[in-house]
Order: structure tokens, then sequence, then C-alpha cells
């Protein structure tokens, strides 16, 4: 996806995908990442989810990436906390307790800017990128992050009858993206009540370990 596409998203606050709950999912799997408090969470494409909160609520601290600022302003709104803003060139750096966001194109930043990570939780990024973007992805971040295991939550639908995002990808896929750097594990496939836009549809959370 182009970065305006996202930017004139959040511009006309059609942000249907940011959730008003915290990830039902993330509640139910956090634990086949075998955290330890103060462990340090990654979680991609963030915007201003509120799963952020409850991972800081759960003793962990949280390193984020989003493309756009406004979605990050919000967030540490929401969180009733006043962030240093730090200028890094092509990417911003905003800093709280137990909490840095980076902002900018989240393949302009590197291991170093991000810092060490113990797990990501990848929710809505990877689900957020077409398939040509989505080997690019999957590689700078594993490289980024030194192959911290990962909590990865899917999609499957007939890609045919909707155009995404969220889009679609079937587990050979998963596998296809993945394998080279993770063992997977399916810990749950359901089908969502509802379906995606009135469509079918399947979700998947993975647990993705460094072999």
């Amino acid at each position: 996806m182009h970065q305006a596409f996202w930017h004139e998203k959040w511009k006309k606050g059609q942000i249907g995908f940011h959730q008003s709950t915290v990830n039902p999912q993330l509640i139910k799997h956090i634990e086949a990442l075998s955290l330890e408090e103060n462990d340090r969470v990654f979680v991609p494409l963030c915007g201003k989810t509120l799963d952020i909160a409850w991972l800081l609520e759960q003793g962990y601290r949280v390193v984020g990436a989003e493309l756009v600022e406004q979605a990050v302003v919000q967030l540490f709104a929401s969180l009733r906390v006043t962030p240093v803003v730090i200028n890094l060139g092509e990417i911003k750096h905003y800093q709280g307790h137990n909490i840095d966001i980076f902002v900018g194109d989240i393949f302009t930043l590197s291991a170093k800017q991000l810092g060490s990570v113990d797990a990501i939780y990848d929710r809505a990024a990877f689900v957020a990128l077409p398939d040509p973007m989505r080997r690019k992805y999957t590689q700078h971040v594993a490289q980024i992050s030194q192959g911290a295991k990962q909590l990865l939550i899917t999609f499957e639908y007939d890609q045919t009858l909707l155009c995404g995002p969220p889009f679609a990808c079937p587990k050979a896929q998963i596998k296809q993206y993945y394998e080279a750097n993770y063992v997977l594990s399916l810990l749950t496939s359901s089908d969502i009540e509802g379906g995606i836009k009135g469509i079918d549809a399947i979700e998947c959370v993975w647990l993705l370990q460094t072999p």
C-alpha cells in the first residue's frame, strides 16, 4: 500500500481497523510467548491500539512502529503520557516510561534504533500489507528484531470477494514467508463471527519461534 493511503485514512478518521477493545487473541495467547516482567514487546504498525496499554499493564515494556504521526499522538494521549520526541532524521522517536514508538517508514527503522526486543506481537502489520510487500516486511522485521519470537494473527478468506486491507493469507503462504527464519505453530484457527466486511473469514493465530 502507498503511504498516502494510510495518511488519508487517518486524516478522514476512516480507521475501522482500530479495535475499541483489547484483542481477545492477545489476552488468550500471550502466555505462548513465555514473557517475563519487563520484557520488551515490539508491535509493528501499531496505530493507537489499546493492546499497548494492556501490555504495559501486564508489566511489559513496549516498542512500536507506526507510519502516521497522528496515530501516535492519539496513542500517547490515550495513555495520558506526555512523550519526549526525538528527531532521528527519517524517523521520529516518541518516548515515555516503558514505551518507545518510532514514527516513519518501518523499512527505514534499523536494528540499532529499535534496540533489543524479546517478542513481537503482530496483529495489524502483516495483514495490512499486500502480497508483493510481505516478503520484504517479514525479512526486515526478522532482521531488525534479531529473530525474536512472534505472536502473529492472520486471516483467510476469498480475496476475489474483497480487495483488502486486511489482506488474506493462506496457511501455505504463511509458511512460505516465515519458514526460513522460524518454526511455525498454529495455535488456533476459528471462524470470525460476521466475517470481514460481510465476507466469510477465518482468523488464525500463529506462534513463530527461532529453530
